[in-house]
């Protein structure tokens, strides 16, 4: 990381970048960025195929609770990962664990955990909010580059090292056990424990994006690139690629943007704000498409 950083203190020092390149919390943002842009498109490929907006979006606001566990348990209020972490991975694998075996339909039972979520966190909050400065608060509800730090870094660069590993020994088999079930039964493919992984990916991707996006649109971030992409491509393949592309994009827009024209707007709003406006030209544009 102090590589890339020096790099790039050098290219501005050269005159190559703009002066906002002097900053070091910019450059830790945009590294982020880099890293949790792909797996954002990588794994909110897989959430729109499957249907699992809401699924995402409940474990968004779960990490709200983990976090207020973290501090009141005595974890630093800027880095509250133990409880973060394990309370959004046991939220995560409950809710599937229940959906296997209740009658309950699927988007019922998400949006029970997603208000018992959302109860919890707001419950804890507004306790934690006495013992620690309201600003931490909202750099977790709306994400913000100023508190991404090396530690965010290197657990972000862990959590795609897990991904790019299970992609290349699971990926295949993975994608069947995705597109098509029954065929990845009868091929011998183990499709519970394929969904149990893929939760577990799901959870540790939206806590890592917590920093950047925010809880609260976390979930977004998984999804509207996604759905722009379905939009515009043919096939699965151009599916993933084209997400991947445009979530990677829209996160480093989304952190330059603001900077560079001096607004004062969280970064999890802007990188979603991008992705909704690139959504809204992809429909204007295959509209015109079917009016020709």
């Amino acid at each position: 990381m102090e590589f890339i950083r020096s790099y790039l203190f050098e290219l501005q020092a050269s005159g190559y970048l703009p002066e906002m390149f002097q900053y070091g919390f910019l450059i830790n943002a945009l590294i982020a960025a880099l890293m949790i842009g792909p797996l954002l498109g990588g794994m909110g490929s897989l959430v729109v195929i499957k249907r699992l907006a809401f699924f995402s979006e409940a474990v968004g606001h779960a990490a709200l609770t983990g976090i207020s566990i973290g501090i009141l348990l005595g974890e630093p209020a800027s880095h509250p990962f133990a409880a973060l972490f394990s309370f959004c991975l046991i939220f995560a694998l409950l809710l599937h664990w229940v959906k296997s075996r209740t009658a309950v339909p699927y988007d019922a039972l998400v949006g029970v955990f997603l208000a018992v979520a959302i109860a919890m966190g707001a419950a804890l909050l507004l306790y934690v909010a006495r013992k620690v400065n309201i600003h931490i608060l909202e750099n977790v509800l709306f994400g913000s580059i100023l508190t991404v730090q090396d530690i965010d870094l290197a657990i972000l660069a862990l959590i795609a090292a897990l991904c790019i590993l299970a992609m290349l020994v699971f990926g295949n088999r993975a994608l069947v056990a995705t597109l098509n079930p029954e065929l990845a039964r009868v091929s011998g493919i183990n499709v519970r424990v394929y969904d149990y992984v893929f939760v577990v990916l799901i959870a540790l991707i939206t806590v890592a994006a917590v920093k950047i996006a925010g809880a609260i649109l976390v979930g977004a971030m998984l999804l509207i690139p996604a759905t722009t992409a379905r939009l515009v491509t043919r096939n699965v393949m151009q599916f993933f690629w084209t997400n991947i592309l445009l979530s990677t994009l829209c996160c480093i827009a989304g952190i330059l943007l603001p900077m560079a024209f001096d607004l004062p707007l969280p970064s999890g709003a802007s990188i979603v704000l991008l992705a909704s406006v690139g959504f809204i030209v992809a429909v204007l544009v295959n509209r015109l498409k079917t009016m020709i």
